[in-house]
């Protein structure tokens, strides 16, 4: 995919304070169109703090957060900010008790009217839509299921199948993985990758695991205590990066 100069975030300045507790200190950053970012770096570094800064869902201490040069009151409406932001967490935030078809249209209720969103829950709307989507993952044969007896692989993949009916710019991955075994960890990288390269979109996920940071990445930001350790495109992250950004540091 040919990439374009235009950045579609920038961070300046950012620090976000919790009951006094500083969770992100002037943090600046920006991040161009179709990049595959990835966000590694010890437990309380700020990682998931700084993923719900870009999503909005935490406001800002200070700085200012610029997504495709509007601010963030630009967004303020979920309909705009829905087509602008998708976002993927840990947890799926799916609702088990409905079938995988509603899940997966759920991508479209900030597009939808109240009207056309109840009406979905008693006959799907957009059927076909929430077909292409499950079929692109892998899950074509899952539509009528009940959420609740899908795997964790599949149920992530179902999360997935809603960003692909959403259709956002972004894709904001909170430790998408955290709960999923190796192998199905690969398999929902690996589909979450290919999608956001052939929807050329922009990815920004937080992870654990430096191997899967290089395996389905193109650029790594390292955070420790709330600031940018280094900001590095995978050919030049080295393992002296990686060690002085989870070593533990001696205290005096």
């Amino acid at each position: 995919m040919r990439m374009t100069s235009q950045n579609i975030i920038d961070l300046k300045d950012v620090s976000v304070t919790f009951e006094g507790k500083i969770a992100l200190s002037s943090l600046s950053l920006s991040i161009k169109k179709g990049e595959r970012v990835a966000i590694i770096g010890p437990s309380g570094a700020g990682k998931s703090t700084l993923l719900n800064v870009l999503s909005m869902t935490i406001p800002i201490t200070s700085g200012q957060l610029l997504v495709n040069d509007q601010s963030s009151s630009f967004y303020r409406d979920r309909k705009i900010r829905a087509k602008q932001i998708g976002l993927i967490r840990q947890q799926f935030d799916l609702v088990n008790s409905l079938p995988v078809i509603h899940n997966v249209l759920a991508g479209k209720l900030a597009e939808w009217t109240l009207f056309k969103s109840i009406l979905s829950l008693l006959i799907p709307q957009e059927k076909e839509v929430a077909k292409e989507a499950l079929k692109r993952v892998g899950l074509e044969d899952k539509l009528y299921m009940q959420t609740r007896f899908l795997s964790g692989g599949e149920q992530q993949r179902v999360a997935l199948a809603r960003l692909l009916v959403q259709k956002p710019e972004i894709i904001l991955a909170d430790e998408p993985v955290a709960s999923l075994d190796p192998a199905r960890a690969e398999d929902v990288l690996s589909i979450l990758t290919d999608l956001v390269q052939e929807e050329e979109q922009t990815l920004i996920t937080s992870l654990h695991s430096v191997d899967y940071a290089k395996k389905f990445f193109t650029r790594v930001i390292g955070l420790r205590n709330g600031t940018i350790a280094f900001d590095l495109p995978l050919s030049q992250l080295s393992e002296g990066h990686l060690h002085e950004l989870y070593v533990l540091k001696e205290t005096t």
